[in-house]
């Protein structure tokens, strides 16, 4: 009885080491970066692994870096023409640089929203409503450019990154219906007058042909079905239905 009761102290004994010791590893998964810090003091990067942590003064903080999909939802903005616009924004990004990102700045994901706010409101300030319109493809772009940088200094890179909607005021949009039924409409009478244009100058080509070649009426009233058509008499031409 008393080798049974050693045997599963034993056991009990090994079990509680075995559990003290676990709590001294930590595993960093294929998604995360782990920050090394000793003291307090930041020492490196981990990539993915299994680690040990030998002192209590060691810590390792973990971070996912999986690309992320944000959505700046609709900011109001004012135009160079000072019309106030409701701008929305989507942007695809990635941590590349834990260290930048957790010890540069107390919250890196507020900093990238700013970021981009500010950027659209220099964007959108310095164009008129119609420029906006016309130049549209190529907000993102200019969003890109002005944005990778500073959110670069935030070890974030960007993917992605494009104006999702533009929402006008309400009058506005009765503006912009018109001016685009306009549009169609005048599209569509350019398109009938191009086809009465060509009908015209295809009856003109004819009618000179004609005149040019009499002996082109005759030939015409030849290939017409249902006419009979009586040859040999000079000057006469006899059709019956």
């Amino acid at each position: 009885m008393s080798i049974f009761i050693i045997i599963i102290g034993i056991i009990v004994g090994w079990i509680g080491i075995l559990y003290l010791i676990s709590k001294y590893f930590t595993t960093i998964f294929e998604f995360e970066r782990g920050l090394k810090y000793r003291k307090g003091k930041f020492v490196e990067i981990l990539g993915p692994g299994r680690y040990w942590i030998f002192s209590r003064s060691t810590t390792i903080s973990k971070i996912d870096v999986r690309p992320k999909v944000i959505s700046v939802p609709g900011q109001e903005v004012l135009s160079a023409d000072s019309v106030t616009l409701k701008v929305s924004v989507t942007a695809k990004y990635e941590i590349i640089d834990p260290n930048l990102a957790v010890n540069k700045i107390e919250n890196y994901i507020e900093a990238f929203y700013a970021t981009v706010q500010l950027a659209l409101r220099d964007i959108i300030g310095s164009l008129k409503i119609d420029e906006i319109l016309e130049q549209r493809p190529t907000l993102n772009q200019k969003l890109m450019e002005i944005t990778s940088k500073s959110v670069g200094e935030l070890g974030i890179k960007i993917h992605l990154i494009g104006v999702k909607d533009i929402m006008f005021p309400g009058e506005l949009k009765k503006i912009f219906a018109k001016v685009v039924e306009a549009q169609k409409e005048g599209l569509a009478a350019l398109e009938r007058a191009r086809g009465e244009t060509a009908s015209l100058r295809s009856l003109a080509n004819v009618a000179k042909m004609l005149d040019d070649n009499p002996a082109l009426m005759q030939l015409r009233a030849l290939q017409s079905p249902g006419n009979t058509v009586v040859l040999g008499v000079p000057g006469s031409v006899k059709k019956e239905d």
